[in-house]
């Protein structure tokens, strides 16, 4: 029975999904945390502490258990895991992305320096320090401009600025979630940094894709009908397959594999978001990761297999037999609508009445506090669609929402 590594936040959405993807797989499993469990004691190859922040030490502790409990595969979630993971793969031999590659693609500023290297379509930018002088950056920047971390996902620190003004209140909050002790701690040097990009206009796209030695695979590409023109960017509804020209499609596949290239990333999921206008498509990220959230669900292959699977399968050389997308799908992010407390959550069977909802998925428990963005970096959770065609996906995904009450002091 192989055993894989899983490198789990104890924030992350992906735990469950990725668990049964490797029970259905017959895989054994150890998971590794940033924060101790008390059940580690007395499951020992189950279980692992890592600090995900000091990367010779957890290839030094994965490659001591790995002397005891062989490893096939590890697997991260989200930009600081894969970096993890790289540098665990690279101490054990396993298939992985150069360390480098990783890093990169999970800082914005390197990854944008990458791109522009490369030639590759991408916002200009500048990067400057948050202890800096904000009234001298802002007579330095072109508007529209983006304020946005250079660690942070999930949209959160991700600001539009149209003048001077703006500019200089954007700086204000964004620092202020920077100085957040949690964040800080997080983010090391990066937690210094502003990074300000033009702002691109035009629609938006995600691709998912997997690198085999360098060669993409494009999985899916995603549509997000509901415009992303700030001043915050809150990500709600994703829908696929998309409904772009087939020619626009395929300049998006080609940009991920351009941007891949430029970053050195060879091996593993890969999640790129995108703007196309009239102008060309233009990179806003690439991501050593897949799709973040819950929003994998979307996603089902040949005879049902998840992305949790795919993902699992190449990591162990298992082989991903070519398999397209069952039928169209969508999901939404529900956004938080004001800052609270959340009492209650209404009409979730009215919600997952409407034809073509698979589900509706609270994360956000009764009583906890809830932050919108900026400064909020979580959703209240997940609606999931499936149709014939995506715009039904698309308008059922809207149908649910509208039947959903959130009580929030």
């Amino acid at each position: 029975m192989p055993r894989v590594l899983l490198l789990l936040p104890t924030t992350s959405y992906r735990t469950p999904d990725l668990l049964a993807a490797a029970e259905s797989l017959g895989l054994a499993v150890t998971v590794a945390s940033e924060e101790p469990s008390t059940m580690e004691r007395l499951n020992p190859s189950g279980l692992l502490t890592l600090d995900f922040t000091d990367l010779p030490a957890c290839a030094d502790r994965v490659a001591s258990f790995s002397a005891q409990q062989p490893l096939a595969a590890v697997v991260g979630v989200d930009e600081r895991t894969a970096v993890v993971a790289a540098a665990i793969g690279e101490r054990l031999g396993l298939p992985h992305n150069p360390v480098a590659a990783a890093a990169a693609a999970g800082n914005k500023a390197k990854m944008r320096q990458r791109l522009a290297e490369a030639g590759v379509t991408s916002p200009r930018h500048r990067l400057f320090r948050a202890d800096g002088d904000p009234q001298a950056a802002a007579r330095e920047v072109d508007y529209p401009c983006v304020l946005k971390p250079t660690f942070l996902a999930a949209s959160r620190g991700v600001i539009r600025a149209d003048d001077a003004p703006g500019f200089l209140e954007a700086w204000g909050r964004l620092a202020r979630i920077l100085e957040e002790p949690v964040v800080a701690v997080r983010g090391g040097a990066a937690s210094g940094e502003i990074l300000v990009e033009d702002f691109v206009p035009g629609i938006e796209v995600a691709l998912e894709g997997l690198l085999c030695r360098g060669e993409l695979r494009v999985l899916a590409l995603f549509d997000k009908p509901d415009p992303l023109d700030g001043p915050f960017f809150e990500e709600t509804i994703y829908v696929t397959p998309s409904r772009l020209p087939t020619n626009i499609q395929e300049s998006c596949a080609q940009a991920t594999k351009a941007a891949a290239r430029a970053l050195g990333l060879t091996e593993g999921p890969i999640h790129a978001e995108m703007r196309v206008n009239e102008s060309g498509v233009f990179v806003i990220e690439i991501a050593a990761r897949s799709i973040g959230g819950l929003c994998s669900r979307t996603l089902r292959f040949g005879t049902g297999m998840s992305l949790e699977e795919l993902i699992l399968r190449h990591a162990l050389g298992l082989g991903v037999a070519a398999a397209g997308l069952e039928g169209a799908a969508g999901v939404m992010m529900i956004p938080i609508p004001r800052a609270g407390v959340l009492e209650e959550v209404l009409g979730l069977a009215e919600a997952r009445a409407v034809p073509a909802i698979e589900d509706v998925t609270i994360s956000a428990h009764a009583g906890s506090r809830l932050v919108p963005l900026p400064e909020g970096d979580r959703y209240l959770g997940f609606i999931f669609s499936r149709a014939a065609t995506p715009e039904r996906a698309e308008a059922a995904l809207r149908e649910a929402h509208a039947r959903l009450e959130f009580r929030i002091d």
